[in-house]
C-alpha cells in the first residue's frame, strides 16, 4: 500500500517523486527536531544542539524544492519554530543565570512549546496537510 502524497492543490508540474522526496526530507527533519525537543528534558541531552543545527541546515537547503507544494508550509513551520525557540532561549538566558528556578521553568515552557510544534507539524505532514504559520 503506497501513500498518496498529492493533494487537490498540488500543481501539475510537481511529480509524485518530488513529493515523496520532500516527505522523506520532512520526516528526517521532524525526527531530528523531535529528538532535540525530547532531549531538552533529559539531563545531559546536550547533543541536541548539533542535531538541531543539522535539521535547520537541511530545511534551509531543501526549502526551495518545496516551493509551490503543501510541503512548503512545513519547511516554514520548522524553520520558524527553531528561530522563535532560539530567540526565546536567548532572551531568557540571563534569567536562567540569575535566578535558576524561574529560568529553568521558562526553558521548560519553551521546550514544551517547541515539542508541541514539532509533534503538531509531524502529524499534519503525515496526513498530507499544510500547517499554519
Amino acid at each position: 500500500m503506497s501513500q498518496d502524497f498529492t493533494t487537490p492543490n498540488t500543481p501539475a508540474h510537481v511529480s509524485v517523486q518530488q513529493l515523496q522526496s520532500l516527505n522523506t526530507v520532512g520526516t528526517i527533519s521532524y525526527v531530528l527536531h523531535l529528538v532535540v525537543a525530547v532531549s531538552a528534558f533529559i539531563p545531559g541531552g546536550q547533543f541536541g544542539m548539533t542535531l538541531l543545527l543539522v535539521a535547520l541546515i537541511l530545511d534551509m537547503v531543501k526549502r526551495s524544492d518545496a516551493s509551490g507544494t503543501w510541503h512548503a508550509s512545513h519547511f516554514r513551520w520548522r524553520i520558524r519554530s527553531v528561530i522563535i525557540a532560539g530567540v526565546l532561549y536567548l532572551v531568557t538566558f540571563p534569567l536562567f543565570l540569575l535566578l535558576y528556578v524561574p529560568g529553568a521553568i521558562a526553558w521548560a515552557l519553551i521546550s514544551i512549546w517547541f515539542l508541541y510544534r514539532i509533534v503538531t507539524g509531524f502529524i499534519a505532514m503525515n496526513k498530507g496537510q499544510e500547517i499554519g504559520a
